[in-house]
């Protein structure tokens, strides 16, 4: 099932209420499923290869701590945040300042990826401080998303709440 974007993330806990989460693709929902967002939020960094490097050794901790807990919307979670290190970082490497698109986001397409209209701005030269904190992101990502507890608690989660 995609990632559904009509709840009303200011009042449910995802950890009370699991059966309401979707994996959805790549980072969907990252910045509104609680309590993880604000548990995990606080750690993530990539401003340089040692804040980055800190950064996902935390979350990774984090990701290892709710699979040992049996919480695979947490562990889905700090695994969204790894993804997005790597992503973001990768956008800081590659447009100075992190802004991809030019102009504002339209009002109703707030929260949502993709460019909506907007060009796209070039690239600049690129920032090899930032690619590196983005090569770190996508070391502890790609170990996540292949944990073996993580496949195994994803299948289950999906079989029983669907995909």
């Amino acid at each position: 099932m995609p990632f559904d974007y009509t709840l009303d993330f200011h009042h449910v806990d995802f950890r009370a209420q699991p059966e309401l989460y979707r994996v959805g693709k790549g980072e969907q929902g990252v910045l509104l499923v609680e309590p993880y967002k604000s548990e995990i939020l606080p750690f993530w960094r990539f401003r340089t290869p040692a804040v980055a490097r800190e950064s996902s050794e935390v979350i990774y901790g984090l990701f290892l701590a709710y699979l040992e807990k049996s919480d695979f919307v947490g562990a889905d979670m700090a695994r969204k945040f790894l993804q997005m290190g790597f992503t973001r970082a990768r956008r800081y490497a590659n447009h100075r300042g992190g802004k991809k698109y030019d102009g504002p986001v339209p009002d109703d397409k707030k929260g949502q990826s993709g460019a909506h209209g907007r060009a796209e701005l070039p690239r600049t030269a690129e920032d090899p401080v930032k690619a590196e904190a983005a090569a770190i992101f996508k070391a502890k990502w790609d170990e996540a998303k292949q944990h073996p507890e993580y496949l195994r608690q994803k299948a289950e989660f999906e079989a029983r709440y669907g995909k």
